[in-house]
Formats: C-alpha cells, structure tokens, sequence
C-alpha cells in the first residue's frame, strides 16, 4: 500500500496524508496521533507540520511506501521595472481602469504581466505569437509549481492584454487552458458554525462572522455593506457591485438583525457599516484576523477561512432542502454549475427527504 504525504514544506501549518481506504492498521495508528484531523470532503487526514510528527509519518507508512513529499518551492522573482517594462504597465493600468475592471483584478493582472513585459522587455508586444505565450506560460508552471487557478489568471491577463490593449484577433490567442480542479469546499458542521460565530466577545466582531455565515457574503463584500444596504423591514440584504459588478439581494436574519442593532447602538457608525478605527472602510484583512482568532479559540479545523463560512451557508441550506436556484441567487453565481458542487458535499437531511420505499411502505400492510 502507499501513503501520499503532502504539504511538508516549512511555510505550510499542516501535513495532509491520505491513505487507502483498506488501511484499517494505518487509520487506527493515525487517529492516536496528537492534533489529528479528518477532513471527510477532501478524504484526507492532517496534523500539525512539526518534525516529530514528520518523522512518526516516515516510521508508521516506511519511506518506501510514501509518495508525494512536497518540498519547498522556488519563489517567484520579483523584478525591478525597467522605463520600457513601466511605460507598458503604466498605459495598461489606465486602459483597465477605464475599462472597469475590479481593483483585484487589476492587481492580480498587474502582477502577471509585470514578467511578462520584463521576459519580452527586448521585444515589440505584437510580434509575439501565440507559440510563444504558451512555452512562456508552460515555463512559469514548470518552474514555480503554478496551479490551475493561478495559471487562468495568467492567460486571462496575457489575453487581455493582447486582445483589448492591443487589439489583436481573438482567434491568435485561443491559449490551451488548465483542466479546473474538482476539489469540493469545506465546510463546517451546523454546531461547529454556531459555535464559531457566536466565540468573540467584541460585538462588531460577532457581527461580522454573523453576517458573513447569515447571507452566505464574500469576505470582500463586508467592507463594502453600507448602513442603508440593511433593509430590516424586508430582512434583505443588498450586496451593491459584487464579484462580476453584479448586485444581488440576499437574506437578512432575525439572529443577525437583533445582532446588529446591538452593535449599531453601541458603535453608531455614520456612512460604511462597519467602519475602521479612523473612519472609512473596515478591511478585509481585519476581518481574516477576527475569524483566525475565532478558530483558534474554538478549536475549528485550521484549513477553515472566512469562505468557509459560505460554503457552509449553501451547504446548509441544500440539507434543508432548499431550491438549489434560490441558493444562486443568494450567492450570486451566474451559472447554476457553480452551485451545483455543494450536492457533493451535503448530506442529505433524513428527517426531510425520505427514501420512496419509507413512503410506499406508509400506506401499505408491513409483510415482516
């Protein structure tokens, strides 16, 4: 049998290990192990990256039997930008602006074809063929371990910038995408949710996390909440220029609404709804602060992140036997196939769905 050991470089918290299915022996040495966690979705174990656990891993499986050992990867380099390499970005940045795009995505573009530019900085931008672009692309992936995610957002800055900065035909730069991962999310269970939202003791902080599992938000959509975008008549919530410059409702609950009054009354912010020590808005990097402290207070699996919180509120919801149309809507997601993936990972809620043979069997003699 083989172990896959992963995640053993020095910046990772913890090690994932996965097993087969039929290795009771090693499944029972693994649950002894001290901060051993199972996370069911992914059909993985984890434990804290320390030596001593490493080495027990080497002694438990055997090193012949382990594959997969990670290691630390190359970083990726970080330039200085030349005058021709600044001038390009410069005129790129504004054409991006003008054109709408979000601020995160003008950074993450920004970030892509600073290399870019620097590779090609001895080049005309035009002369570059599509043949190239994806050695280029295949380099950087080969190189930096880059995955599937990341390597989307490099074509679709590269794209971008041949297409709507230089106008060149679509139809050159058609570039070979990644397959996307099927990983499902994880999720939190119900008692696990209501006990990590309910842990801070500051009541703006409570809010947050309340607001962030109750209307199933993006962390990056809090800072955004105005006072007025609280409808507590309809018990709505109104998420203005989301991810796509798309606006949504969603719901508003009796248990966030009591909260949120609570802090209003004691906060009494003027303009954003949560707002930063000085004014304006609150951050998104407050908000990932105030949910580690929430996990590491209450024990919560460490590979939770704020959108965890989401997940778990579509996740819910389908056990309740929700509509999954609703639940897009509620989300935000433009196509139904983004949705689809919390079915695999709901269980179904028995006391809600009966299997037919429970409901035939109702109205007919038991013959046991």
């Amino acid at each position: 049998m083989i172990a896959e050991i992963l995640n053993t470089d020095s910046k990772s918290k913890r090690i994932k290990i996965k097993i087969p299915f039929v290795a009771k022996a090693w499944r029972a040495e693994l649950k002894k192990m001290q901060g051993i966690w199972y996370h069911k979705p992914q059909k993985l174990w984890s434990v804290p990256n320390k030596d001593h656990n490493l080495q027990h891993l080497y002694s438990m499986f055997g090193k012949e039997n382990i594959i997969q050992i990670t290691t630390d990867k190359i970083s990726e380099p970080i330039f200085e930008m030349c005058e021709i390499v600044a001038q390009r970005i410069e005129n790129t940045e504004t054409k991006m602006v003008l054109s709408g795009l979000s601020q995160n995505t003008i950074k993450a573009y920004k970030s892509v074809l600073l290399r870019y530019f620097n590779h090609y900085r001895n080049r005309e931008m035009e002369t570059v063929t599509k043949d190239e672009i994806e050695k280029y692309v295949y380099s950087l992936i080969q190189k930096y371990d880059i995955g599937s995610s990341k390597q989307n957002i490099i074509i679709n800055a590269i794209k971008y910038y041949h297409e709507k900065i230089l106008g060149q035909s679509r139809a050159v730069y058609t570039l070979t995408r990644p397959k996307k991962e099927r990983t499902l999310p994880s999720v939190l269970s119900e008692p696990e949710t209501i006990t990590l939202i309910n842990s801070p003791k500051n009541i703006k902080h409570k809010a947050i996390l309340y607001l962030l599992y109750s209307g199933g938000l993006r962390i990056g959509e809090i800072p955004n909440l105005r006072i007025e975008d609280i409808d507590s008549k309809n018990k709505q919530i109104h998420i203005k220029s989301a991810k796509g410059k798309k606006d949504r409702y969603t719901i508003l609950s009796e248990a966030t609404l009591e909260i949120l009054r609570i802090y209003y009354r004691e906060y009494k912010p003027s303009y954003w709804l949560f707002e930063g020590m000085h004014g304006g808005q609150y951050s998104a990097s407050s908000i990932t602060k105030v949910f580690r402290r929430a996990v590491k207070n209450t024990g919560t699996n460490e590979w939770a992140t704020p959108h965890t919180l989401r997940h778990s509120f579509a996740t819910h919801l389908l056990q309740a036997n929700v509509n999954l149309r609703f639940i897009q809507a509620l989300l935000g997601h433009s196509s139904p196939k983004t949705t689809q993936i919390y079915t695999h990972v709901a269980t179904l809620n028995n006391d809600i769905v009966r299997s037919p043979l429970d409901r035939i069997m109702d109205n007919h003699p038991k013959t046991i």
